[in-house]
């Protein structure tokens, strides 16, 4: 009854003479777009693992029915997944000033006094929270993932895909309280509203400090810290001489030069392949349709090769130019035991023994499309032992990590 605790509590706390209903509805709104294509961006990530079709696609079993949007993911156009992931990537990390720069528009907010006035207050209330939370959670994990700097304390996928739901939820509410009133401060700004005045909605301070920005030109640095990061984040998507400029790109790394020089994640010594796992005695498994076929290395370049010019693009947002691989088409090997015109959905196998993604599931449409392949050469060379000599898939459309290096099995019909 005696009026906020000393402190942030306190509205003459805060003195910065830039914070208002205008500063923080524009950047409001922007986060709005932002969000709301890195939600939908997401969603698509994570269609593209087809996580509904096999338990070694799915990282989040438990989904229940926030998995409802699911669908069979396409091959063509065959871009896709490099377009959507990379626009996920590069605008989640080029969002960042903005996110910080409203987060500092409304922290008074998040010290007002009495901190819950009605129930409605109280809902509101409980919604910052997980809105501020979840916005940190989902961009900090976001951005390790992208620098593959694994500290968590789980699979980032599990991780990553609750918390934005979580995150998500906490938004919509947000925005359906805030929206109306954020439309209207963003018009033309005359000045700030009286403090203590509902327009002013508690941003404003009643003791300001002398100025030395203007609030467009605080919303200018931000814009311009937003073109660095993109300047510094998009040629790992883009490609090309653009990959140069990318100085957060995964590793940071030179993939060196010739056939094999474009960038990977997993090395072959950082699973643990060895000398002999790859060597002479190799073999290639097909099963399907109750037969079996065994192929030594030999035996597979024997067979009818194709040619196929696909890129590579991965979760962290990275992707390369499109590469020229030859291999025997996945429906050629099908038909080895039978099941070439009508090729059902395969289990591929890698000789990797331990991490994530050491087997996928592929749909029938992927294994049917004529430019999925087992591939053995790229470029015109021999397959580099980190590029997945002695054979690798290649899936037009797919996450890279679908697309399975130093395979050892392919079971067509089968899951596991």
């Amino acid at each position: 009854m005696a009026g906020p605790p000393p402190g942030p509590s306190r509205p003459d706390y805060w003195r910065s003479p830039l914070r208002g209903p205008w500063l923080t509805s524009v950047l409001g709104l922007v986060l709005l777009a932002g969000i709301t294509i890195l939600f939908v961006t997401g969603l698509l990530s994570y269609a593209a693992y087809n996580p509904d079709l096999a338990a070694v696609n799915d990282q989040t079993p438990d989904k229940g029915w926030l998995g409802f949007y699911l669908f069979s993911w396409p091959t063509s156009p065959y871009w896709l997944y490099r377009v959507t992931q990379g626009v996920h990537v590069t605008l989640g990390i080029v969002l960042v000033p903005v996110l910080l720069a409203k987060l500092w528009s409304v922290i008074p907010k998040l010290f007002a006094w009495p901190p819950v006035r009605s129930a409605a207050h109280g809902i509101e209330r409980l919604s910052l929270l997980l809105l501020v939370g979840g916005a940190g959670f989902e961009f900090v994990t976001g951005i390790l993932n992208v620098q593959l700097h694994y500290i968590f304390p789980g699979s980032f996928y599990t991780l990553h895909f609750y918390g934005a739901w979580v995150f998500i939820g906490a938004f919509v509410v947000h925005v359906a309280f805030r929206l109306p009133k954020a439309l209207r401060a963003a018009g033309p700004s005359p000045g700030q509203p009286a403090p203590g005045t509902e327009e002013a909605a508690g941003l404003v301070s009643p003791h300001p400090a002398a100025p030395t920005i203007s609030r467009r030109g605080a919303l200018g640095m931000v814009g311009l810290g937003s073109l660095a990061l993109l300047v510094v984040t998009a040629g790992q998507s883009v490609g090309g001489r653009l990959r140069q400029t990318a100085l957060l790109a995964p590793h940071g790394q030179d993939p060196g030069s010739g056939p094999n020089g474009f960038q990977i994640n997993k090395t072959a010594a950082s699973v643990g392949i060895r000398p002999g796992d790859i060597g002479p005695d190799w073999r290639l498994t097909v099963r399907g349709a109750g037969r079996q076929v065994d192929l030594t290395y030999g035996q597979l370049l024997a067979l009818p090769q194709s040619e196929s010019s696909l890129p590579i693009a991965c979760v962290e947002g990275w992707s390369t130019p499109d590469q020229r691989w030859s291999g025997v088409r996945l429906t050629e090997l099908a038909a080895l035991v039978g099941l070439g015109t009508d090729t059902p959905q395969v289990f591929v196998e890698s000789v990797q023994r331990g991490g994530s993604f050491r087997s996928v599931v592929l749909r029938d449409n992927q294994a049917r499309d004529t430019r999925s392949l087992l591939a053995v050469r790229v470029n015109g060379a021999v397959l580099s032992h980190d590029h997945g000599y002695p054979a690798r898939v290649i899936v037009p459309g797919a996450p890279g990590v679908h697309n399975t290096k130093w395979v050892t099995r392919l079971a067509f019909g089968e899951q596991a």
